[in-house]
């Protein structure tokens, strides 16, 4: 078996992930689980970024469109969150997207509509 990579990191993201969910449950926008994340981590100090532009190229060519991941903790670590019924296909593919533009190795797939616990899915590239 191989070490998790980023292990002691996702172990304090996971920790912020938790505290937002014991205090909300499940059933609020998305937007309210992003803020409350954004202050946990600051309480935490885990390091992160707020969905900062990141320009995407095409053979090459730089385009207009950009993508603002949810959340890049540790500078290394993509935190996509979602507040949905179930993590779909779908989903999962995004977040390996993201991974690939951002030339990032690791991510969080966070699901804090589920119930009875929030749900986080890590992504390897």
């Amino acid at each position: 078996m191989t070490d998790l990579i980023y292990k002691d990191e996702v172990y304090m993201i996971q920790g912020c992930i938790f505290e937002v969910y014991k205090y909300f449950g499940n059933g609020l926008l998305e937007s309210v689980y992003h803020e409350a994340l954004e202050r946990e981590f600051g309480i935490q100090n885990v390091p992160f970024k707020s969905q900062e532009s990141i320009e995407i190229f095409y053979k090459d060519k730089k385009l207009t469109q950009t993508y603002r991941p949810d959340f890049i903790c540790y500078g290394e670590i993509i935190v996509e969150i979602k507040a949905i019924k179930r993590i779909t296909d779908e989903h999962r593919a995004q977040i390996l997207n993201y991974l690939h533009l951002c030339k990032k190795r690791l991510g969080l797939l966070v699901n804090f509509g589920s119930y009875p616990k929030v749900e986080i899915e890590r992504k390897i590239l």
